[in-house]
């Protein structure tokens, strides 16, 4: 049989805190890959690697693993991804869930859903991704299994099927029964024992494993047939289950503790038993008869990450969903319309590798050697078109500039720069062209200063900052056509380019921030400089009108103009469009937009009214307040520009008792007055 059926690529997603790098620590001990569990509080995980990640204790790059597992004699490949919690690193969890089959995720049984938890469950129903969840941390003080059972159940609105029932909270947990095959996993003293569940137990189970039955009797015919029947074993539950995972009907949740060893075994076999294989998932938007999971068809992947080794320059992580692919061999990005030569295939074990002559159908591998095929692109045979829907990359929202502390540097630092944005399309380089700082955005303080902090270590290149500021952008009301023109007439060979572009806002729904056009109908205009007038657009939507900020959410048509057999060239339509782009911003009802972030606040009861006044002070807006283990959640929406410097705020009205979690919401026009104030 194919070992593709056998393949399983799946991420392990989660709030920050909530033990995904510490559960994937013990799959790869259970799994024999490594020797030595490591400890985040020691620095020494297997996917933490990076020195910023061991120092704060926090997972800031998706790391790849490979590890093999067995269920019933037959070996499992699993290719786990372990991702980011912070909300800083979204796009790790975005560009990895793009290309994975199945996600585990992982909530702290004490903390319950949390912000982020919820980014990651609707990042991985936006890509429709069967997952499962593990309830961590079940020995931790007010760990509750049942209340996260039915938090999930409301917030999220689906169908949560119990696999197993915790015996003992807290200190007291001491396992599980797996109401599947219905037997009990107790650990005592770490000695790992499954025994028959007595009288008691079984009566206490029943409830939850008649929910189970009943549960996949309903959503199920396969096993209603025999559910009616009373003839059925565990094996058809499993089958059963599997079904309706793949068809995301279903959510089997667990309980264990990552940290105490405890549950990993069976989470593991869940994975195996439950999750897709590629088979199961197909390619996602593509019916080309060209391509499929089998080897024998071409080759099509999709390039969802770039990392920059020391050593070994760009690394080119890759999901192949067709065919396969060999060392020296010549491939085809369809997105950039370039070739590119495969000098080396590595399958990455964090951040040690092993080199593959070939990689096939359902293979995460790196790719070494590719020039300039970047986060998004498809790759495939020589030949073929056909392009994969491309990751969708978040807004940055914050700013500072940066500058070397040595001047001779700065062409230095503007190249690690540029590396590092290719390496992370959610980070932004600019040079304001008034003042000639080189801006850097992100998605929060903390992924600025994780960039910052590789420069100055990797790099040895010493730098100065300012404080963070908040990266507004620019939009327009109206739809307005403008007409721009560029002549140039100095003797000898002239400058002629001459258009009329038409601009519109974009809904805020949809997903694309600028989109170009074409309505051109006959020559009035050569179609060898339609991306050059695309450039030149682009080049002025770098920097609004109003406060210089960069425009989004802008349609641009060209319509009409014309050409000089002998003076027009691509840099004479590039600057004609750009003196039409800047046109029409001034008269298409331009306006400045902030980005709103979701901020939770966790407090006790007695801060709750200071805390609402100040967040109305901040022009923020209270959605809710909830009861919690004798504190107030408050979800709320609060601009940006007023959470500088929150935390110091907070902890001093509340007596450092609160604490909160923000993460971004949306982009809502600025108010005059502020506008007025920053030009001051």
């Amino acid at each position: 049989m194919n070992n593709l059926l056998y393949l399983r690529n799946i991420g392990i997603i989660a709030h920050v805190d909530a033990g995904k790098t510490t559960t994937t620590e013990r799959i790869l001990f259970y799994s024999g890959v490594s020797h030595k569990i490591g400890e985040v509080h020691h620095g020494n995980t297997v996917t933490d690697w990076m020195q910023q990640e061991q120092e704060r204790g926090i997972t800031i790059t998706s790391a790849a693993v490979t590890i093999y597992w067995f269920v019933k004699k037959i070996k499992y490949s699993i290719n786990l991804i372990d991702t980011p919690g912070h909300v800083d690193f979204t796009i790790e969890v975005e560009r990895s869930l793009r290309v994975l089959d199945g996600a585990v995720i992982v909530i702290c049984a004490s903390s319950g859903i949390q912000p982020q938890t919820e980014t990651v469950w609707n990042q991985s129903q936006k890509h429709k991704i069967p997952k499962i969840i593990f309830v961590n941390k079940m020995d931790r003080i007010g760990a509750n299994y049942d209340k996260c059972i039915n938090s999930i159940k409301n917030k999220f609105d689906c169908k949560i099927l119990p696999i197993n029932i915790n015996i003992g909270e807290e200190e007291k947990f001491i396992g599980f029964i797996d109401l599947i095959e219905m037997n009990f996993h107790e650990w005592n003293n770490n000695i790992f024992i499954i025994k028959q569940i007595n009288d008691e137990q079984n009566k206490f189970v029943s409830k939850y494993r008649e929910h189970l039955l009943e549960t996949l009797s309903n959503n199920d015919e396969f096993f209603l047939e025999k559910y009616i029947n009373n003839n059925f074993d565990s094996n058809d539950i499993k089958i059963s289950i599997r079904n309706l995972v793949l068809k995301n009907i279903v959510v089997p949740i667990m309980c264990g503790t990552s940290l105490k060893n405890k549950g990993v075994e069976f989470l593991l076999n869940s994975i195996c038993e439950f999750l897709p294989s590629p088979y199961d998932i197909g390619i996602k938007g593509c019916l080309e008869k060209n391509f499929g999971i089998d080897n024998d068809k071409k080759f099509l992947s999709l390039l969802f990450k770039i990392y920059n080794d020391p050593f070994l320059g760009s690394l080119s992580f890759i999901r192949i969903y067709s065919g396969k692919i060999k060392v020296g061999e010549i491939i085809y990005n369809s997105t950039k319309k370039i070739k590119e030569k495969v000098f080396r295939i590595l399958r990455m074990f964090a951040n040690t590798k092993k080199d593959l002559q070939e990689a096939k159908a359902g293979d995460i591998v790196v790719l070494v050697g590719l020039k300039e095929s970047t986060t998004g692109d498809t790759l495939c045979a020589v030949g073929e078109i056909f392009q994969l829907e491309k990751i969708s990359i978040p807004i940055p929202v914050i700013a500072i500039s940066v500058e070397p502390v040595v001047k001779n540097d700065q062409e230095k630092l503007i190249i690690l720069l540029n590396k590092y944005c290719k390496e992370d399309p959610s980070l932004l380089l600019n040079i304001d062209n008034s003042t000639g700082e080189t801006l850097l955005s992100g998605m929060g303080e903390l992924h600025l200063e994780i960039i910052i902090d590789r420069i100055n270590k990797e790099n040895n290149l010493k730098t100065k900052i300012s404080k963070p500021k908040v990266s507004y952008k620019e939009s327009i009301k109206n739809s307005i056509k403008q007409e721009g023109k560029y002549i140039k007439q100095s003797g000898g060979k002239g400058q002629y380019g001459h258009v009329i572009i038409k601009l519109e806002p974009i809904s805020f729904e949809k997903e694309e921030n600028f989109i170009f056009k074409s309505e051109i109908i006959g020559g009035s205009i050569p179609k060898e400089y339609f991306l050059p007038i695309e450039k030149g657009i682009l080049q002025q939507l770098n920097q609004g009108v109003i406060l210089g900020y960069p425009v989004i959410k802008i349609k641009a048509s060209l319509l009409d103009g014309s050409f000089h057999s002998v003076d027009s060239s691509e840099h004479a339509f590039r600057a004609a469009a750009a003196i039409a782009t800047r046109d029409a911003l001034k008269k298409a009802n331009s306006y400045v937009l902030e980005p709103i972030m979701k901020v939770e606040i966790n407090t006790p009861n007695e801060y709750l009214g200071v805390i609402v006044s100040d967040i109305n002070k901040k022009r923020g807006i209270i959605n809710s307040v909830k009861d919690f283990n004798n504190f107030k959640i408050i979800n709320s929406l609060v601009p940006l520009r007023e959470l500088f410097g929150y935390s110091t705020d907070l902890r001093s009205s509340t007596k450092g008792r609160a604490s909160y979690n923000m993460e971004f919401y949306n982009y809502n026009e600025l108010p005059n007055y502020i506008i007025e104030k920053i030009k001051q």
